[in-house]
């Protein structure tokens, strides 16, 4: 997972409430669990004229003109500006996979659907919660100055605006720690490889019989059948 540590990049409002995660990715392109090819779908319904299927050549789709991330100040958008509730309606991994495939880093809402939340840390997506108050304020601002960009230090936990404004979020410090050096839970585990390998030795030492099967053995990492001999 690719590590977050701080971030300066162009703000994309969307200034809907309860979006939810079949507008974020709609459910025909729930069939791939590859992690990647997202993006060009990203919010498909909103994002083109005609509808989406799998498989298909975006590049020759009418785009709706009035979606924001249809609009050239807001292209090459990383941070996400969203209203309450963000991330609503059903739990699909797939919401945070294509934000994260079509280049978002962070989103700034002032509350999100819970999993959703959760799935974003374990996929490099950093989804910081402000006061409604200071998300308006960011609304406004993005809205009256062309190429609006936010600085994120997930370090120091604030948010500096293009006027030197600085706002402070929280997070937990386990999925802070996890995004600074860049652990998703297989990473986390991974960090234990000597101590399961010997977890694993022990166990074929103390329960051998565990570990074979008629006419063979499996070998030492658990993973392939050895025939014998």
């Amino acid at each position: 997972m690719e590590k977050f540590t701080t971030l300066k990049g162009i703000v994309a409002p969307l200034d809907r409430a309860n979006v939810d995660t079949d507008a974020i990715i709609p459910k025909q392109f729930l069939k791939s669990i590859k992690r990647a090819g997202f993006g060009p779908n990203l919010f498909d319904e909103w994002r083109y004229l005609d509808h989406g299927e799998p498989g298909r050549d975006n590049s020759h789709r009418p785009l709706n003109p009035g979606f924001v991330l249809n609009q050239p100040c807001y292209k090459g958008a990383s941070i996400l500006l969203a209203r309450d509730n963000f991330g609503c309606g059903s739990s699909r991994e797939h919401a945070p996979w294509a934000l994260e495939d079509y280049g978002f880093r962070a989103l700034i809402a002032p509350s999100y659907a819970d999993i959703f939340y959760n799935n974003c840390f374990k996929n490099s997506l950093l989804p910081i919660v402000l006061d409604g108050t200071i998300v308006d304020r960011l609304f406004n601002e993005v809205a009256t100055t062309p190429g609006y960009s936010l600085a994120i230090d997930l370090t120091a936990q604030h948010i500096t605006t293009p006027t030197g404004a600085r706002f402070s979020f929280e997070v937990d410090a386990f999925r802070k720690h996890c995004l600074l050096n860049g652990l998703d839970d297989i990473g986390l585990t991974l960090q234990h490889t000597g101590d399961i390998k010997r977890y694993e030795a022990h166990r074929q030492t103390e329960t051998p019989w565990l570990f074979s099967y008629p006419g063979g053995t499996i070998d030492d990492d658990v993973s392939s059948i050895v025939p014998p001999g």
